[in-house]
């Protein structure tokens, strides 16, 4: 028999073109989810295409310049000089692909409900597009049955059949920004795919770059399990907010009570007070599961009521530094206050959600004069006013009334600004390492 051709070869199925890493993956979506997920599938083999409606950030990523703190500059220009890693603003290329990652932004509104307008963009937009032989693994968190009721019959539009024509799985997305030790590979991940078909070649793919791919029954368990995760931080955080508002209200020191709990080996896991919930996840999570429970009669009031409390702390966080200035002697009209930190956590450069930007609003609206020190966000607008990140000199220090530490960065030098400083608000506990300072006040 001679040998067919490679014109004349039948194409390689899907799960040949994984296991060869031939298949062509694309990312919808090429933010803080999608950038560290496309470098980690090309550090897998693959040749990967990501796909914005930001024409800005397509071209930084053609240029190999990173702009999320976890992917390393010269990690991204390497794979993107060895035609590893492409990135456009044309949809149309999802015809050219085998594998689509949907990785765009799912906020809630101002009403507290689901926000999936750039989801049914980018669901509308592949299924323009779509052909036969592809896998559409979705990693956008949204509630229990978004993969099943709101993208499969986006994606039977195209006139194509789940099983015989594509595969659909959600696979959720464990991404902690600024922690190096936590990246995409290292992880495990969740996947559900509608089919068990689904989910075997869904899985089969994920295998190929992340150490641990852990399959469920279905998307919903998959999306369940996401919403899980960050519901029990949110409900745990907001504990401990309101345990330090009632030992604030008994002079007992919260922190010490926390440090002490955490000697107990077993039965307790340490969480911690602050002036707010920020990012992406814990803010938003618990309300995609909170509005879904309404359409089976449900009210989760247990949930709601942390989300709440988390939602209030940077108005406490505000009632707690004008009652410390007054005790130092400075009303809060007119003070000049400088913040340290604006992103909503550390050692990174998000200021999504961030309640130190809600704080930073709040006081400049009580008549404070604010100025910010982080050096991962440069510059920032705040109720229209430009600002510019203040270098922490001690001279600069102590200039103002107060300093007020909101987020915990490195480059943070606490010990050299409490030396400064006329008197240094800590929200989060950032300066306890410095023990008891007369001008150091921990809210």
């Amino acid at each position: 028999m001679s040998e067919i051709s490679p014109k004349t070869r039948p194409a390689a199925t899907l799960e040949e073109k994984i296991n060869d890493r031939a298949a062509r993956v694309g990312i919808i979506g090429i933010g803080y989810v999608g950038m560290p997920t496309m470098v980690a599938v090309a550090n897998g083999g693959f040749i990967v295409t990501g796909v914005d409606v930001n024409g800005v950030r397509v071209d930084q990523v053609n240029s190999g310049e990173s702009y999320i703190v976890d992917v390393s500059g010269d990690v991204l220009s390497g794979l993107v000089q060895n035609k590893k890693i492409s990135a456009t603003v044309d949809f149309s290329v999802v015809k050219d692909l085998d594998v689509i990652i949907v990785c765009v932004p799912t906020p809630i509104t101002e009403h507290k409900e689901p926000d999936l307008s750039a989801m049914n963009t980018a669901i509308g937009s592949v299924a323009a597009n779509m052909r036969k032989g592809q896998l559409v693994l979705l990693q956008s968190t949204s509630f229990p049955g978004t993969t099943e009721e709101l993208a499969l019959p986006m994606l039977q539009e195209s006139g194509l059949q789940l099983g015989s024509d594509f595969y659909l799985a959600f696979a959720l997305e464990r991404i902690d920004p600024g922690n190096p030790n936590l990246q995409v590979h290292n992880v495990p991940k969740v996947v559900g795919g509608i089919t068990l078909e689904c989910t075997r070649i869904a899985t089969l793919f994920l295998a190929t770059f992340i150490k641990e791919v852990v399959p469920v029954s279905s998307p919903r368990i998959a999306e369940m399990t996401k919403l899980l995760e960050n519901t029990f931080r949110s409900v745990n955080i907001a504990l401990m907010n309101e345990l330090s508002m009632v030992c604030q209200r008994m002079d007992i020191d919260i922190w010490e009570v926390i440090d002490a709990a955490s000697t107990k080996p077993v039965g307790y896991m340490p969480f911690y007070p602050g002036p707010g919930v920020g990012g992406h996840c814990i803010p938003v999570d618990p309300f995609y599961l909170s509005w879904k429970a309404k359409e089976y009669d449900f009210y989760v009031n247990f949930i709601e009521l942390a989300a709440r409390i988390n939602d209030n702390m940077p108005y406490y966080t505000i009632s707690r530094i004008v009652d410390i200035l007054s005790e130092n002697g400075r009303a809060l009209k007119d003070a000049n206050l400088l913040l340290l930190g604006l992103t909503f956590k550390e050692n990174i450069s998000d200021t999504r959600n961030s309640p130190a930007v809600k704080i930073m609003e709040l006081l400049e609206n009580k008549g404070a004069i604010v100025a910010y020190s982080d050096n991962n966000v440069p510059k920032m607008t705040i109720n229209d006013r430009s600002l510019a990140s203040v270098e922490l000199q001690p001279e600069v220090i102590s200039e103002y009334d107060a300093v007020i530490s909101l987020v915990g960065h490195r480059e943070f030098d606490l010990a050299m600004i409490a030396d400064h400083a006329k008197l240094l608000i800590d929200t989060k506990n950032a300066a306890g390492y410095l023990g008891p300072r007369a001008n150091v006040v921990r809210v």
